[in-house]
């Protein structure tokens, strides 16, 4: 390592954030520019440490002691290849990653750890910069191909990875745009969407094809697709929300995050919306139910969309903000974050039970009726006397997470089996019918993109060894599109 005593003497630094006034008022990413120098320093506190628990942190398994070091030493190329070794999206995971390899880093058990997300992210953005990244085509086609169901991270990895080895891909998307999630479900303060279209232009280039607005076993059977494909990939996520069924649930004006987020974006990427189907926060009170991620970009959107107020409700206790004895290091911290969007503005709210939607004579939500809970174990709460009170509410998302992918259609079509918790089931990426294989949140259930991105490498592999008896590919050790 460059720098032996770096973590000792420098400290962990991030991009500043735009003023909380000026970012609500776009739908841009919120960080302001930082220094390449800066960057490099942060590289430097990488300890070099004999076991790096951040391999095991990151799905992935990122080389990061490896491209930290090559960062240090301003080889910037050196770093890029082996980023893109074992990560074929690096410019979204360095944005939208929740970074598992930072609770994991050896640093991190006594300091700040190091800033592997940021880094990650400037490596991308520099190959890009000086031009390294390049459609990289085939020299050579197998005459096998696949079809990838749903464009999101993980059926765009798998379809980058078997693309690279010579199959012919076709990626269905019932969407009227690709990037699945990473289109529809990541808000542009998040990660803007110039950055998904300038991947899909080079996976485009190098003979990936896209077709959108068709949806499998609807507008393609699943007789079609079995008879024209040598194997299938199905990746169409983990998309039936969870409901909240209390007492006025079916007032206008409670919506599931999703179908919010969806249109927001689509907004932001000029789509006319139609007056009857709008759903803003302008002048709202609005309530977020859930904490998780989700939860967290509803708040962001309704801050932007001029809300009133925006409280966001969860079920369980307010989480420590230190480690505690019984969720030691390396496991991810069970802590309490703060997001971006809660520094915009939220009232945030612990242990609340939601009892009922209150509405006007219109059957318009008008508030929600909660009461105060007293956890007395971790699955057991009694209801605090005198606590219940109604919130004004006149907007309500239900953030709350996802059950399962959708049974009806294609995965009825093709027979598939599913596991105790509805999700496809798989022996080696492969479902009970053959040359069929699943990846990402469809098999995982709700899960994170840097897991569906593995996923979706890994089940590649799985693939080539079916249609070919052995694979070229290393779902661990894959350099890609990269061109000196």
């Amino acid at each position: 390592m460059g720098k032996i005593d770096g973590f000792l003497k420098i400290d962990r630094q991030l991009p500043n954030s735009r003023n909380t006034d000026d970012r609500i008022k776009d739908s841009k990413e919120i960080y302001e520019p930082f220094e390449e120098s800066k960057t490099r320093d942060q590289a430097a506190r990488c300890m070099d440490c004999g076991v790096p628990f951040c391999h095991n942190g990151c799905p992935l398994g990122n080389q990061i002691p490896e491209f930290n070091d090559a960062v240090f030493e301003n080889d910037w190329e050196r770093a890029i290849q082996v980023l893109l070794s074992t990560n074929n999206f690096p410019e979204f995971t360095g944005r939208i990653c929740p970074a598992p390899c930072e609770a994991s880093c050896v640093l991190s058990i006594n300091k700040p750890a190091v800033t592997i997300e940021h880094i990650e992210k400037s490596v991308i953005e520099k190959a890009f910069e000086m031009g390294w990244i390049k459609p990289q085509i085939p020299k050579q086609r197998t005459g096998r191909k696949i079809a990838i169901i749903g464009s999101g991270p993980a059926g765009l990895a798998a379809a980058a990875q078997l693309n690279k080895t010579g199959h012919s891909v076709t990626v269905y998307e019932k969407d009227d745009r690709i990037g699945g999630l990473l289109r529809y479900g990541i808000p542009d303060f998040k990660m803007e969407k110039w950055v998904l279209d300038r991947r899909l232009e080079i996976m485009k280039e190098e003979g990936i094809e896209f077709i959108t607005n068709v949806e499998a076993g609807k507008d393609i059977s699943a007789v079609e697709l079995r008879n024209e494909f040598d194997a299938i990939l199905l990746c169409t996520g983990s998309i039936v929300p969870r409901d909240l069924p209390i007492p006025g649930r079916k007032l206008e004006g409670i919506h599931y995050a999703m179908e919010y987020l969806t249109q927001q974006n689509k907004r932001v990427a000029g789509d006319k919306i139609d007056k009857s189907e709008e759903l803003l926060a302008d002048n709202k009170h609005v309530i977020v139910i859930g904490g998780g991620d989700t939860g967290s970009d509803c708040v962001g959107t309704a801050n932007r969309q001029g809300a009133k107020s925006v409280a966001q409700l969860q079920y369980r206790t307010k989480p420590s903000e230190t480690r505690g004895k019984s969720n030691p290091w390396p496991e991810w911290p069970m802590t309490l974050t703060t997001s971006s969007s809660h520094e915009e503005g939220c009232d945030r709210n612990w242990s609340i039970l939601t009892k009922e939607f209150v509405g006007d004579e219109s059957g318009k939500v008008t508030g929600l009726k909660i009461v105060e809970l007293e956890w007395v174990s971790k699955s057991e709460y009694i209801e605090i006397p005198g606590s219940e009170k109604v919130l004004p509410c006149d907007l309500a998302m239900l953030a709350i997470g996802y059950a399962h992918p959708k049974k009806e259609g294609l995965l009825e079509y093709l027979g598939v089996d599913l596991d105790l918790r509805g999700n496809v089931k798989v022996s080696g990426w492969q479902t009970n019918v053959p040359g069929v294989f699943a990846a990402g949140d469809v098999h995982r259930g709700q899960s994170l993109v840097v897991w569906a991105i593995s996923e979706g490498r890994e089940a590649a592999k799985a693939i080539e060894e079916y249609i070919l008896g052995e694979s070229k590919l290393e779902a661990k050790d894959s350099s890609e599109m990269l061109m000196s």
